[in-house]
């Protein structure tokens, strides 16, 4: 009894003479790996070649300064909730007298680590941001030896208040908007 069609009906046949020699198969074999050695390599130099990323990849999560370098995260925790491997933790404060150049609203993120290891670069905390301040950029992350390496806290995530330490992420907004 058949279940499926798939089955073949193999067939003893006799070598031929030359199929016995095994010479033209491994000949052929040889030109295949000669192709090979004049064809353009599939692989790259990381990290002193990159390849060109698309406007849309998801890498390095950024936290981002409003113009007059305050930080736009307001520890509302909808980043967090959003995220599906629970990568993302937080702990709010409130913002004392003297910080309003620090911090957009009276409360603000005390500590915020994203666990790299659990994250699955999903974009979701980025969508459920309300203040945009969490986005993901065209920036790997670094491969390291030691797992305590991959949680990543605010001296990692928030970016520079300097104009050259700003991360561009307009390419990426740009990407997501629809004509």
């Amino acid at each position: 009894m058949q279940l499926t069609n798939r089955s073949e009906i193999v067939v003893n046949k006799k070598m031929t003479f030359m199929e016995r020699l095994y010479l033209p198969a491994i000949l052929s074999g040889l030109m295949i790996t000669v192709k090979h050695l004049f064809k353009k390599r599939a692989t790259i130099k990381y990290p002193e070649e990159t390849r060109p990323v698309a406007a849309v990849y998801r890498g390095w999560h950024v936290l981002k300064r409003d113009e007059q370098g305050r930080e736009n995260c307001t520890a509302c925790g909808l980043c967090a909730v959003a995220c599906p491997a629970e990568a993302i933790t937080m702990t709010a404060a409130e913002r004392k007298k003297g910080e309003e150049h620090l911090y957009r609203e009276e409360k603000y993120a005390e500590v915020y680590e994203i666990n790299m290891l659990r994250c699955i670069f999903c974009g979701l905390c980025e969508e459920a941001c309300p203040k945009e301040a969490i986005f993901l950029t065209d920036r790997m992350v670094p491969s390291n030896y030691d797992r305590g390496g991959f949680i990543f806290g605010k001296d990692k995530l928030v970016e520079g208040t300097s104009p050259d330490t700003r991360i561009d992420i307009s390419k990426r907004t740009n990407a997501h908007r629809k004509p």
